[in-house]
């Protein structure tokens, strides 16, 4: 069985990925314009017919913009957890209510939508509440961990089950510590419920490795924080530290903050 994955727009401005088979697919949050998603799928050669569902990680405003217009007017479900669903209706960014397409969803009950299994599980992060995504397709297993203020037994459990991860790193520590953001803020994205820096993700990524993960992707970098270069040379020198070669042994791609990444296309 063939899957696709692509990444509409991944950082702190707005975030949306595509995850499907040549026939079908979902969308993960839609923080971006209905414009843009039209317009990048359209591109893709995929209508928006297709689309059987968006799964929502958090109720912040960069990951859940567009989500009203896709449930209310086109009918598509959204799902997440109660909690997620309480921070939307009270969210003044969404202008329509939910209400036909809602569907709560529990974490670590998988779910079926079509050839997908899905499975959210809890991820900590400053929101009403969060959650990560861990879906099967085949033998294809993929995990989105986004907005990880740490990384907690359970978003470790769903990383080591991955052979295709897209994992936050949101800011360079250095850039964060000498950079403009007020010192309230800096403390809120460095926190245990805030983001994943560059260097924790690679020393995860480093010191868990599993020969089975075969594609990482780094999400949501801060536009104000970190450069996609930078991302990619910490995770991929940490990586090289413990013997692990990237574009040998796994891919590494950082997503692009603002525009589409390429498709990324895997049989089983």
């Amino acid at each position: 069985m063939k899957l696709v994955f692509f990444s509409l727009a991944s950082g702190s401005s707005g975030n949306c990925y595509y995850l499907g088979t040549p026939e079908y697919g979902l969308l993960i949050d839609a923080g971006i314009s209905i414009r843009t998603i039209k317009k990048v799928l359209k591109d893709r050669a995929i209508d928006l017919s297709q689309i059987m569902a968006v799964l929502v990680t958090h109720d912040h405003a960069d990951h859940i913009k567009t989500v009203g217009y896709l449930g209310e007017k086109l009918n598509i479900p959204v799902y997440s957890t109660e909690g997620v669903h309480q921070g939307i209706a009270k969210s003044r960014y969404v202008e329509e209510t939910l209400t036909a397409s809602k569907r709560i969803i529990q974490k670590e009950v998988p779910f079926q939508i079509k050839d997908f299994t899905i499975t959210a599980f809890q991820v900590p992060h400053d929101s009403t509440d969060s959650v990560g995504y861990y879906i099967e397709l085949g033998e294809h297993k993929f995990t989105i961990a986004t907005d990880v203020g740490h990384i907690t037994e359970t978003v470790g459990k769903y990383i080591a089950k991955a052979n295709h991860l897209v994992l936050e790193a949101n800011y360079d520590e250095e850039m964060l510590r000498f950079g403009n953001y007020p010192q309230f803020l800096k403390e809120r994205v460095a926190s245990p419920t805030g983001h994943l820096s560059n260097k924790e993700a690679a020393e995860y990524l480093a010191t868990h490795y599993r020969p089975e993960l075969k594609n990482i992707w780094l999400c949501h970098l801060s536009r104000d924080n970190n450069h996609p270069e930078l991302a990619y040379k910490t995770v991929d020198i940490r990586l090289f530290d413990e013997g692990i070669r990237v574009g040998k042994d796994v891919s590494l791609v950082a997503l692009k903050r603002t525009t589409p990444s390429d498709v990324y296309e895997f049989d089983d």
